[in-house]
C-alpha cells in the first residue's frame, strides 16, 4: 500500500500540469481530492462531453438555498485535472474534505459567516495560504520575502506555476510546508490577540477548531480508502493541508483521536448541483472570487506548451487593434525582448506577468495605464463562461429558464449585451415578458435602459448573466415550478403584504410589465380596497404615474388595462379635491417635494390623455394658483403647467408675476415663485417680451441687500436652463434689447428733446436717396 500526498495550489496551472505528470507516473487505483463528499452523485457528470469549464458546484440547504456553497473549477485546476484523469480512466475518485451537511450545520449553529456567498470562505481553500493565516502571519509570504519577492502570490507562480518539470516538486512542497507548520502556532493552542476583542479572539478558535475537523475527516477518508484494499492511493489537497496528511506517520493524530473530534457533529440536509461560472468570479475583485488574480493569464499558461511570452504580446496586440489602436509586429518583438530583459535583471527563469505587464505599458501603450484596464479585463482576467450537460440536475425554475432561454433565442451570456426589443414582434414581446418576470423575482439578469426617441413600442435591455443568479432561482423556487407561476404567486403575496398605494401601484405596473393577469386582478382589487380608505394626498399623488404607465403600455403589450380605470378615475378625483388642503402651510422642503409630485402627476395624467381627467386637473391647479398663502415654488409650477398647457395666455402669466413680485410680497417668496415658473426651462422668458420686462423692473428696483439674498435661489433657478438658454439670456441682458431696461420699452420721446437742426441737416440726403427734388 502506498499513500502518496500532492500538495497543490488551487486554480494553478502549474501545480495541475506537474500534478498530470505525476499521475500518469503513479497510474493510481484511488485518487481522493478536497472537496465535499456532499457531491458525490454529481461528481460523474464531470466527464460529460458537454461540461465546459470553468463551472462550479453548487451545495446548498433546500430549505435555505441563500446559504449556498460554490467550488468553482478551471480547466487550469489541478483538482480539475485529478478528477478528468481518474474519471477517464475509471478509477474510484473521491471527494475527502469536512462534508457540507456537518460545516453548515455547524455554522448555522455559531452564526458563522463562512457559509455566506459573500464570504472568502464560502470557496474553499480559495487561498494560496492556510487558512488560518487570517489569524497568524501568512507563512507562504514569509518565505516569498526571504526569497525577494514582493507577496506569496509572485513567489508562487514562479517557482511553482511556470515549472514544466514536475519532477520532485510535491516532496519539495510537502517538506516547506512541514517546516511552515512547525514554525506556526499549533491549532489547539490559544491564540494570543493582544488588544484583540474576546468576540475576535473567540472567532479565532472557532476557526482552529473547523480546521483540525476538516484535517480529520480527510484523514479518516484516507484510512477507509486504505482499509478497501486501494494499494496506490493519491491525495490531492491544497499544499498547508499536505503534512497533515500523511497518516502513517508518528506526528499526525491517531484515527482515534479523529473520532473523537468528530464525535457529535450536526448535520442538516443538502443538494448538489454543477452551475455555469466565469473567469470573472475566480478573481479576487469579485465576492465571489476564489482567490485568483489573473484566470485569464493562468488560462494562458496552461492552453501555451510553448513559446508563451511571444503568444501573451501577440494575443494584447491583437486585443489593442481591435480597439483601433495603433500596434505593428515591430512593437511585440521590442516588448517581449523588453520582458525577457526584465526577467534575466531579476534573476527569473520566464518573464511573468509583472514584467509582461511593465513591457505592455511602455512599448505599446507608450506609458500610459487606460490600455491596460482593457488588457486587464479582457485578457488577463477575462470573461469566459462554462456550461454545463443538459442531464445536470436542476431546480425546476432552472429548468423552465434554460427552456425558455432555448425558445427566445435569449442565450446567457458573460459579457454584457444590448437587446432593442421591438414589443410590436411577438419573440421580441415574449422576451420583454420574461425579462419583466424575472425582475419581479429579483433575478437581475439584465436593466432596462430608456429608448429615446423610439416609442413606447421599444424596450433596450442590457443583460449579463453572474453566476450567482442561480442562487436567485433557487431561491424563487419557493413560489412556483415555472417563472410565470413563481412570478403570480409572488405579485399575489406582495400585495397581500403591502398597505400603502405607492407600492401597491408600483407592483400593479410591474405585474402588467411581465403580463400576470392573476397577479393583475389581485393587485388590482387590493388597490382598490387601500384606495377607498387612502386620506394621504402625497400618497394618492404618488400611485397616480405608476398606473399612467400601466394605461401606456395596455394596448401595446396586447393586456387588458381597462381593469385599472376605475381606481385610476377614483384617485384623480381625490386628488383634485384634496390637493388645495394638502399644499397649505408648505415649508420649503414640504414645498420642494409637493412641486416633484405636481409635476409627476402633471405629466401622468397628460399621458394618459383623458379630457375629463385633464379638465379636473387643470381646476385644480387654477384653484392652486389661486390660493392664498401658498407657498410660491408650488404656486409659480402650477402657474407655468397651465401656461405650458394653453389654459393661460401669456399676459395672464405676465399678470400673475406681476402680482407675485409685487412689493406686498416678501422677496423670498417672489423669488420661490420665480423659481416654480422657470425651474427646467427659460424659453418662455427668452421669447416673452412681457415677462422679461417684469422680471428685469422687480430685480433692478431690489435694494443692493435683498439682492445679495436673493441671488443663491436666483442662480439655482438659472442652473437648471440649459447651456444655449442660459447663453441666449446672458446676451440678450448684455445687449440691452428692448425689454431689457424701462427707457427702451414704453417710454415716448419728449418734444424738447427734438434736435430740429440736426433732422434738417440730414434732409437733402434722404430727398436724394428717394429720387426727390429738394423742393419736394
Amino acid at each position: 500500500m502506498g499513500i502518496n500526498i500532492f500538495g497543490i495550489r488551487h486554480h494553478g496551472p502549474g501545480s495541475a500540469r506537474s500534478l498530470r505528470q505525476a499521475l500518469e507516473a503513479l497510474r493510481p487505483d484511488c485518487i481522493l481530492v478536497e472537496g465535499p463528499p456532499d457531491a458525490a452523485d454529481a461528481l460523474l457528470l464531470l466527464a460529460h462531453r458537454q461540461m465546459k469549464p470553468p463551472v462550479a458546484l453548487l451545495i446548498y440547504p433546500p430549505d435555505q438555498p441563500q446559504r449556498a456553497v460554490f467550488y468553482p473549477f478551471a480547466v487550469f485546476s489541478p483538482e480539475w485535472q485529478a478528477l478528468g484523469y481518474g474519471l477517464a480512466r475509471k478509477i474510484a475518485v473521491r471527494f475527502m474534505d469536512l462534508p457540507q451537511f456537518h460545516r453548515l450545520a455547524v455554522e448555522g449553529d455559531s452564526e458563522s459567516q463562512i457559509s455566506d456567498p459573500e464570504s472568502q470562505d464560502s470557496h474553499p481553500e480559495s487561498q494560496i495560504s492556510d487558512p488560518e493565516s487570517r489569524i497568524h502571519d501568512d507563512p507562504i509570504g514569509q518565505l516569498a520575502a526571504a526569497a525577494g519577492y514582493s507577496d506569496g502570490e509572485r513567489w508562487w507562480e514562479h517557482m511553482v506555476e511556470h515549472r514544466r518539470d514536475g519532477a520532485d516538486l510535491f516532496a519539495a512542497i510537502l517538506e516547506a510546508m512541514a517546516a511552515l507548520r512547525e514554525s506556526a502556532l499549533p491549532a489547539d493552542q490559544p491564540v494570543e490577540q493582544g488588544g484583540a476583542s474576546p468576540e475576535i479572539r473567540r472567532e479565532a478558535q472557532r476557526e482552529a477548531q473547523r480546521e483540525a475537523q476538516r484535517e480529520a475527516w480527510m484523514r479518516k477518508t484516507i484510512r477507509v480508502a486504505a482499509q478497501e484494499g486501494f494499494k496506490r492511493i493519491a491525495v490531492v489537497c491544497g499544499a498547508w493541508h499536505a503534512p497533515a496528511l500523511t497518516v502513517d506517520a508518528g506526528n499526525t493524530p491517531s484515527a482515534k483521536d479523529d473520532e473523537e473530534l468528530l464525535k457529535g457533529l450536526p448535520k442538516v440536509k443538502t443538494q448538489a448541483t454543477w452551475t455555469p461560472w466565469t473567469y470573472g468570479r475566480l478573481s479576487y475583485s469579485s465576492g465571489y472570487g476564489a482567490g485568483v488574480e489573473s484566470p485569464g493569464w493562468y488560462h494562458h499558461l496552461w492552453t501555451s506548451r510553448d513559446s508563451v511570452p511571444i503568444r501573451w504580446m501577440t494575443r494584447v496586440a491583437r486585443l489593442l487593434r481591435e480597439e483601433d489602436l495603433d500596434v505593428s509586429s515591430a512593437h511585440v518583438i521590442e516588448a517581449v525582448r523588453l520582458a525577457e530583459t526584465l526577467a534575466a535583471l531579476r534573476d527569473r527563469p520566464l518573464p511573468g506577468l509583472s514584467e509582461l505587464n511593465e513591457a505592455t505599458q511602455s512599448v505599446f501603450c507608450f506609458g500610459n495605464d487606460l490600455p491596460l484596464r482593457l488588457i486587464h479585463e479582457k485578457l488577463i482576467v477575462g470573461e469566459t463562461l462554462g456550461a454545463v450537460p443538459e442531464e445536470t440536475p436542476l431546480a425546476p425554475l432552472q429548468q423552465d429558464l434554460a427552456r425558455e432561454q432555448k425558445r427566445l433565442r435569449l442565450p446567457a451570456e458573460a459579457l454584457e449585451r444590448a437587446y432593442d426589443l421591438d414589443l410590436r414582434k411577438p419573440n421580441d414581446l415574449d422576451r420583454s415578458r420574461l425579462l419583466h418576470r424575472l425582475s419581479l423575482l429579483s433575478v437581475r439578469w439584465g436593466e432596462t435602459q430608456r429608448a429615446g426617441g423610439k416609442g413606447t413600442f421599444h424596450e433596450i435591455w442590457r443583460l449579463r448573466w453572474q453566476p450567482e443568479l442561480v442562487v436567485a432561482l433557487i431561491e424563487a423556487g419557493v413560489w412556483g415550478n415555472t417563472i410565470y407561476e413563481a412570478a403570480t404567486a409572488f405579485a399575489r403575496d406582495a400585495a397581500d403584504r403591502a398597505r400603502e398605494l405607492p407600492a401597491l401601484t408600483n407592483l400593479l405596473d410591474q405585474s402588467l410589465l411581465a403580463d400576470l393577469p392573476g397577479a393583475v386582478s389581485h393587485v388590482t382589487a387590493r388597490l382598490q380596497a387601500e384606495a377607498a380608505v387612502a386620506s394621504d394626498v402625497a400618497h394618492l399623488m404618488d400611485a397616480l404615474p405608476p398606473l399612467a404607465n400601466v394605461q401606456r403600455y395596455g394596448n401595446v403589450r396586447g393586456t387588458d388595462a381597462a381593469m385599472v380605470g376605475e381606481v385610476v378615475a377614483g384617485l384623480v378625483a381625490r386628488v383634485c379635491i384634496g390637493l388645495p388642503g394638502a399644499c397649505a402651510s408648505l415649508n420649503d422642503e414640504a414645498a420642494a417635494a409637493m412641486f416633484d409630485r405636481v409635476v409627476s402627476v402633471n405629466a401622468a395624467i397628460g399621458l394618459m390623455q383623458n379630457e375629463e381627467h385633464l379638465t379636473s386637473w387643470r381646476g385644480a391647479m387654477t384653484r392652486l394658483a389661486d390660493q392664498r398663502g401658498l407657498h410660491g415654488l408650488v404656486a409659480g409650477r402650477c402657474c407655468r403647467l397651465l401656461v405650458d398647457a394653453g389654459a393661460f395666455a401669456a399676459d395672464e402669466a405676465a399678470r400673475r408675476l406681476g402680482l407675485a413680485l409685487s412689493t406686498a410680497n416678501e422677496p423670498a417668496q417672489a423669488a420661490a415663485w420665480i423659481e416654480g415658473f422657470l425651474k427646467g426651462s427659460g424659453l418662455l422668458l427668452l421669447h416673452d417680451e412681457t415677462l422679461w420686462r417684469t422680471l428685469d423692473e422687480w430685480l433692478t428696483a431690489l435694494p443692493s441687500d435683498g439682492f445679495t439674498a436673493l441671488a443663491p435661489l436666483l442662480r439655482r433657478t438659472f442652473s437648471t436652463f440649459t447651456s444655449p438658454e442660459r447663453r441666449q439670456i446672458g446676451e440678450r441682458a448684455r445687449r440691452g434689447m428692448a425689454g431689457v431696461s424701462r427707457a427702451a420699452i414704453g417710454a415716448q420721446p419728449r418734444a424738447e428733446d427734438f434736435d430740429h437742426a440736426r433732422a434738417e441737416d440730414v434732409l437733402p440726403l434722404i430727398a436724394r436717396l428717394l429720387g426727390l427734388n429738394e423742393s419736394q
